[in-house]
């Protein structure tokens, strides 16, 4: 079973199902797996090497085979190393997927390369402003997603989108993200507007993703309830994130700590930041919170990329040619 939808059709994939571009966990091996599974796998270009401690966005490329695969990149961080550009550019990509900064900065060279230029947004400014810079495909971006991201909820903002492409930019693809782990979460989007999906938290826990097993298995006890946004650990590590995103992860012993207290934290930038590396690399969880999305309880444990994109793809397929397409209850999702 498959769906056809603009997207799979100007992509040439089978299924409209893309992992999202995560630091530090969308490695090579998991791009090619959701490729490979007829989705579109996309590689974590996140900070483009300013973070530290970042796989090689060259080594990552080579795991991933003769997959064909995009690559995304946290636009602020790339703005500091546009040569990271250039190396993804010249490995001819299936997309470059840029997030949290103005785009027209990089647009140029993506589309004198030839390759689809996709804007993750969240909100409307940030849509018109991808829509100005010649975005193939925009990602409408909900505050459930784990990670980075705004305010603005899934289920309004993407057919709103919707409502504005089809009004100024009716050849724009759009995809929508934030809370999306199963195929009722696919079928929803595909009825909102959106011609694909782009999911995080559910491929995060996937057997190929670079996230480390014990963070997997602290998230998968918690529950949506368990999340929180905070723009304090961005602060206390020292990462200069612009401050209309928070950072959506699971609570822990840090943000309870320090939840709330956002100020305090601004005030204390990178009073953390040797105490938060040394946590990353010792897998100290009590520190280093899990990233994960409100649809972590919708998760049940680890899985392959390609068990995960099928299950997506059947369940809504079937969802969306029951005779009753409410009945779900009786079938599961």
């Amino acid at each position: 079973m498959n769906l056809r939808t603009r997207f799979t059709e100007r992509f040439g994939v089978l299924h409209p199902v893309l992992n999202a571009p995560m630091a530090l966990v969308a490695g090579g091996a998991l791009a090619a797996a959701v490729t490979r599974a007829g989705g579109l796998g996309l590689l974590g270009g996140g900070y483009a090497g300013t973070l530290g401690g970042e796989p090689s966005l060259a080594e990552e490329f080579t795991r991933a085979g003769d997959a064909r695969i995009g690559v995304g990149f946290i636009g602020w961080a790339l703005a500091q190393a546009p040569q990271r550009l250039d190396e993804a550019l010249a490995r001819r990509p299936a997309c470059v997927f840029l997030s949290f900064a103005d785009p027209s900065r990089f647009a140029s060279r993506i589309h004198a390369a030839g390759v689809p230029l996709m804007c993750q947004v969240q909100n409307m400014a940030d849509l018109r402003a991808a829509v100005a810079a010649g975005a193939g495909a925009v990602v409408a971006q909900g505050t459930e997603a784990g990670g980075h991201g705004g305010r603005r909820a899934t289920l309004p903002f993407v057919p709103e989108a919707a409502d504005y492409l089809a009004r100024h930019a009716p050849d724009t693809l759009l995809l929508a993200a934030g809370g999306i782990a199963d195929g009722r979460g696919l079928a929803a989007a595909l009825m909102l507007g959106a011609d694909a999906v782009v999911v995080g938290t559910r491929f995060w826990a996937a057997h190929e993703a670079l996230t480390p097993e014990p963070a997997i298995v602290r998230a998968l006890q918690s529950d949506g309830d368990r999340t929180v946004r905070t723009r304090a650990l961005d602060a206390l590590r020292g990462v200069p994130w612009p401050p209309a995103y928070s950072f959506r992860v699971v609570r822990n012993r840090l943000t309870d700590e320090w939840v709330g207290r956002e100020a305090e934290a601004k005030l204390a930038f990178g009073s953390l930041r040797e105490q938060y590396q040394r946590a990353r690399l010792t897998g100290d969880l009590d520190v280093v919170p899990a990233v994960a999305g409100e649809s972590i309880g919708l998760l049940h444990g680890r899985a392959p990329a390609a068990e995960i994109v099928a299950g997506m793809i059947d369940s809504a397929c079937d969802l969306l040619t029951r005779p009753d397409p409410l009945d779900w209850r009786r079938h599961g999702p």
